[in-house]
């Protein structure tokens, strides 16, 4: 019997997760939204696709949860995007009842199942999915370190002209601003980024990175990324539902690991067919502890917002 994937919200993101899953034969998909119509046409249209594309998988749409039973794993991707000149922190609010909404009926048909939160201010909706979900930490996991990481490694090899194969990155901390793209840990093909780049070229690939979202938002206007975070989602979804036990930087739920408690912050861990398997924690340098504090203080504000609305 095939797997079963449930992606709430039909926009760009999710359809494009739909899209992926469907391309890669990864499950069987249910893709939900509360707009009357969209899911069921776009999810159609993903169906039709099948024939030219070669995969088969059924996709569905629903504007109600009972036909998302017994899934393996939901993504959350619904909710309202960025427009520029909003933060991440402008959507807290409003995202915070999307999500509370949407776990709460993901959860009631799908117990057992695995939550994967997309929805921004990504690591405060992880928060929320947590303590609404009332599932162990090792089930609910956020996707922002793998985007960040591919922009950070997109960055790179751009500068230095090389395949994006090569290059190996590693982003901690909050989605956001104030995440902290770890350069003494980034290389090329085992060669280190500071033997590659002079610090000015490396501070900027860095502010680049941290700016990632912002810099297409501006250039949309109208919208934000899907492209790169619905594939880096799926890379996620694909490792729990294959078991692959892949090292990736997710936003996890921390006891006490690099100092943090109670809080979702991005560091690598292991995604297997439990969730999370493994956090890793990385000897980090006194100032990379203190940039990633601050990145912890900064998801720690939101949370507390959030805690208040409870």
């Amino acid at each position: 019997m095939r797997k079963k994937v449930t992606i709430v919200g039909a926009g760009n993101v999710g359809a494009n997760c739909a899209l992926r899953v469907a391309e890669k034969e990864l499950a069987d998909v249910v893709l939900v939204d509360v707009v009357e119509g969209v899911p069921q046409g776009k999810g159609l249209d993903l169906l039709q696709s099948g024939p030219v594309q070669g995969y088969d998988v059924l996709i569905t749409g629903a504007n109600d949860y009972e036909p998302t039973a017994n899934s393996d794993v939901v993504v959350i991707t619904a909710g309202f995007p960025r427009k520029p000149g909003m933060s991440r922190d402008d959507l807290l609010m409003a995202n915070y009842e999307v999500v509370r909404t949407a776990t709460e009926q993901a959860v009631k048909y799908s117990p057992n199942c695995i939550l994967v939160i997309v929805t921004n201010p990504l690591d405060a909706m992880c928060q929320t999915a947590y303590m609404v979900s009332k599932f162990s930490k090792n089930r609910v996991v956020g996707m922002a370190g793998v985007l960040d990481t591919a922009r950070f490694r997109t960055f790179i090899a751009r500068e230095l002209n090389v395949s994006v194969e090569n290059v190996t990155a590693v982003v901690l901390g909050g989605h956001g601003d104030t995440m902290v793209p770890l350069v003494r840990l980034s290389n090329v093909s085992g060669i280190p980024l500071t033997e590659l780049l002079d610090k000015a070229t490396i501070d900027a690939l860095v502010t680049r990175t941290q700016n990632g979202g912002a810099e297409i938002v501006k250039h949309l206007k109208t919208g934000s990324a899907y492209y790169a975070p619905s594939a880096a989602t799926i890379e996620m979804v694909e490792s729990i539902l294959k078991d692959k036990k892949k090292v990736l930087p997710c936003c996890a739920y921390l006891e006490g690991e690099y100092g943090i408690n109670g809080l979702f912050v991005g560091v690598p861990v292991k995604l297997g067919a439990m969730g999370i398997e493994q956090i890793y924690q990385i000897k980090l340098s006194d100032e990379e502890q203190a940039l990633l504090n601050k990145s912890a203080g900064a998801v720690k504000e939101l949370v507390a917002v959030i805690r208040s609305k409870m």
